[in-house]
């Protein structure tokens, strides 16, 4: 499995993760190196290593004193009606399922503050549909959300949980969403059952940190095909 290198220098190393790929797994491919912060498995995007425990240590102080600037790319089920605003939610766990975790009513053990700023790219419908069960309308279109999206703080999970919270789940997503509806030509993926969307559409487009010399680094990762794919001929 080949993971392009975005970043590198005598400390600190960017790679470019892709979809379905544990961090775990790219940690193995760099022994000598060490996680600096974690991307979930079916999340892509900017990841960071340390080279050495005096690099880890001087990101992690970053991440700790919110001094770190990610910026993420996600599409979401609905029409986001706001064109900005902040999810200023806590976290805790759910009581059912213990890879969860959950926002807001019913939330279990300790309360995690989270924030989650938003900014809506572009608003588009997937088309029409006329195979969903129990509906009696032959046709219906579904309206989508592309988002750019700043996590101020690192909880598990925090995007996907504030984005359910908020009720605009994001598109591929079965841990958070597992009902989802297919999209016309591109269906979100079903699991076991396989084809259509083979990922989650969250994207760590990129991050801005500080390296021990003082100067400023931002990394990008492209944005992967499939998004393109799904936000090209939509209606708009």
């Amino acid at each position: 499995m080949t993971i392009p290198i975005l970043y590198e220098d005598d400390n600190i190393l960017a790679v470019d993760k892709p979809s379905g790929v544990l961090v775990d797994v790219i940690a193995a491919k760099y022994p000598k190196f060490i996680l600096a912060h974690r991307l979930d498995k079916g999340t892509s995007g900017v990841l960071l290593l340390a080279k050495n425990e005096k690099a880890r240590e001087f990101l992690k102080n970053q991440f700790k004193n919110r001094e770190v600037k990610k910026f993420y790319h996600a599409i979401v089920v609905g029409n986001v009606k706001k064109d900005h605003g902040v999810i200023n939610k806590p976290i805790g766990r759910s009581p059912r399922d213990f890879r969860r975790r959950l926002a807001g009513r019913g939330a279990r053990g300790e309360m995690r503050e989270a924030i989650t700023e938003y900014r809506v790219l572009r608003r588009f419908k997937a088309g029409k549909r006329s195979d969903l069960k129990n509906s009696k309308r032959s046709d219906l279109e579904e309206a989508f959300t592309y988002l750019e999206v700043y996590p101020k703080t690192g909880r598990t999970h925090q995007i996907r949980v504030h984005l359910k919270f908020f009720n605009y789940p994001v598109v591929g997503d079965i841990l958070y969403n597992p009902k989802g509806l297919p999209l016309p030509n591109l269906p979100l993926c079903r699991g076991r059952s396989g084809g259509g969307i083979p990922r989650m559409m969250l994207h760590a487009l990129s991050i801005e940190f500080k390296i021990p010399s003082g100067k400023m680094i931002k990394v990008e990762s492209p944005l992967p095909k499939v998004f393109n794919d799904l936000l090209s001929d939509r209606v708009a």
